[in-house]
């Protein structure tokens, strides 16, 4: 019973600290990252509550899917330091 408490208490600081990191890390590919642990975290509640389906759910749809979609994005999007194509053709 302890060791579950523990546990418990455990994965709920590190959803509570990477959702805060979220929301607080200025950095979009950081801060999709933390999205992906405080996904992961909830899903080992899940399997803490004996919701194993829930849990393979979760790590399938919003880990495997949202979060993939999130890195997609956070790739085309990006803007490199570099000149951008109209001070290529202006050269």
């Amino acid at each position: 019973m302890v060791v579950e408490t523990i546990a418990f208490a455990l994965f709920a600081l590190v959803t509570v600290g990477s959702s805060l990191g979220v929301v607080l890390v200025e950095d979009v590919w950081h801060s999709a990252l933390l999205l992906g642990a405080a996904l992961l975290s909830v899903a080992v509640h899940y399997v803490m509550l004996q919701a194993e389906f829930l849990a393979a759910m979760q790590v399938l749809v919003y880990v495997g899917g949202v979060l993939i979609l999130i890195t997609f994005a956070v790739m085309l999007v990006r803007r490199e330091d570099g000149p951008g194509p109209a001070e290529v053709l202006d050269a």
